[in-house]
């Protein structure tokens, strides 16, 4: 019974694992709708970027607050106050060091998303591959238990392994679940940097 039930939860963790949410994006899998990059009028009313998309990384001062004001651990009211800050410091080049600024954040945090969204994916083919992996070797189990004569070694090797690769299997799935969050909130740090950034230039 204790096999059968570990097979039925793998069938299940199985059929989590290779479905997805939308066909386009086989390999995606958060219930979130995968959306590969953010649009830039999405996040940006303010005046055009111009060559400050190209020229944010040659200004030391802009590429030093992009790291910080784009790193998770930066709390948002830390962030909102160090934008304010620099762009009250800037005077004359308050709107070409505001446009840098959101520039920076623009390229960083879209390269950001980016990468933890190629993560999500290759976890969730491995995912994939381990829940077959899981199933095959139940079913192998199976097979073994009513083999006659019965090898109990091999019974109990197997079963042992069986229940360290679900929990792992498990584990993983957690992780998906809580990392598939962090698109979103890489998308909403953007929108609201970019929200106070058109507010300092007004």
């Amino acid at each position: 019974m204790k096999i059968l039930a570990m097979a039925v939860l793998v069938l299940a963790l199985s059929g989590t694992a290779a479905r997805a949410a939308d066909p386009r994006y086989p390999n995606w899998p958060c219930t979130q709708a995968k959306v590969p990059e953010i649009s830039l009028a999405a996040v940006w009313a303010g005046p055009a970027l111009d060559d400050a998309e190209t020229k944010w990384k040659n200004d030391t001062k802009v590429t030093a607050l992009v790291a910080k004001l784009s790193a998770r651990k930066t709390s948002m009211d830390e962030a909102e106050k160090s934008v304010k800050d620099f762009l009250a410091a800037s005077s004359t080049d308050k709107s070409t060091n505001a446009k840098l600024l959101f520039a920076g954040l623009f390229d960083t945090l879209n390269a950001q998303r980016s990468q933890v969204m190629a993560g999500l994916e290759r976890v969730s083919r491995k995912q994939r591959e381990a829940a077959d992996k899981i199933r095959e070797e139940t079913i192998q189990l199976q097979a073994l238990q009513g083999a006659t004569p019965r090898d109990e070694a091999k019974v109990e090797a197997l079963g042992n392994e069986l229940i360290w690769k679900t929990r792992i299997f498990e584990d993983r799935n957690k992780v998906v679940r809580f990392v598939c969050e962090v698109p979103t909130t890489i998308d909403q740090r953007l929108f609201a940097l970019g929200r106070v950034i058109q507010q300092e230039m007004e």
